[in-house]
């Protein structure tokens, strides 16, 4: 049975902290502190020599910073010249390739899930995004990526989707705004290849997909995406994302409030069945 401590969370707090940095950042960072430490120094008065304030130091040394250049240099500088920071530099990696900072906990959460609700109003949810349209989203990145982060984003993103086959015993459920399916974002092609997709993995047995229509007159999420899951242990928590940052809910008054609200909104969105029918029918019209 997949535990808390399973995947590190221990404590109420431990669900709303940044996800783990990569081993190489923490690895990196135990190198940086054993080292100063070793030679005497606080963590401000290695900030003095290497002119990094002592909060940067210790994002260093936590693995939640990934050093520049000037850093590792200063670093080798101040604690010895071995060339050891040198080396162990060339190995670092930000963690998983294509996967933001602040989606990578509940990316960890979402492989252990055993019920997965999601709402969304702006974009396909990603469990369900056709290469087509994830690589058009990427294009449209501002500011522009370069050609390899282009890659890790689209490879990452339909990974995540294995887990609608890995996983036949979750129940994952989408409810979609209809203007969504609307948008032509890719062009007309892509579109309808992204219908034909989401189609295909609606008919999966632990899908259920429906569609929040345009003209309903009630609307029970208008503020926003939200995201819910229970975990194997019967834990529900919920998760909320910006331009910018994503936010992971443990609060139970908070989720209580959320899942009442997206239990409303299935009442209000069509049957899986109608959706499906007008899925087919926008495709159709494209």
């Amino acid at each position: 049975m997949t535990t808390d401590n399973a995947l590190g969370l221990t404590g109420e707090g431990d669900w709303e902290r940044e996800p783990d940095p990569s081993d190489s950042l923490r690895t990196f960072g135990a190198v940086v502190q054993a080292l100063r430490e070793h030679a005497g120094l606080s963590r401000a008065e290695f900030g003095e020599l290497v002119r990094f304030s002592k909060h940067t130091v210790a994002s260093v040394e936590l693995g939640r910073r990934m050093p520049d250049e000037s850093f590792v240099e200063r670093a080798e500088e101040a604690l010895g010249n071995t060339g050891a920071l040198r080396k162990a530099a060339g190995f670092l990696t930000r963690g998983k390739p294509g996967i933001a900072v602040w989606f990578r906990q509940w990316a960890r959460l979402e492989r252990v899930a055993v019920s997965l609700c999601t709402y969304e109003c702006r974009l396909v949810p990603g469990l369900l995004q056709a290469e087509g349209y994830v690589r058009a989203l990427c294009e449209d990145e501002i500011p522009p990526l370069i050609d390899q982060e282009l890659e890790d984003l689209v490879v990452a993103r339909m990974e995540r989707q294995r887990l609608l086959y890995d996983r036949p015993n979750a129940a994952f459920d989408f409810i979609i705004d209809e203007a969504v399916l609307m948008r032509r974002l890719g062009g007309i092609e892509v579109t309808r290849d992204l219908l034909g997709h989401v189609l295909e993995l609606s008919s999966l047995r632990n899908v259920t997909l429906q569609i929040m229509p345009a003209n309903c007159e009630q609307h029970a999420c208008i503020a926003g995406p939200v995201r819910l899951l229970e975990t194997p242990e019967g834990r529900r928590l919920a998760y909320c994302e910006g331009q910018q940052s994503g936010r992971l809910i443990s609060d139970q008054k908070e989720i209580s409030t959320i899942q009442m609200r997206y239990a409303r909104l299935r009442s209000q969105a069509l049957s899986p069945k109608d959706s499906v029918g007008l899925l087919e029918r926008i495709r159709g019209a494209l």
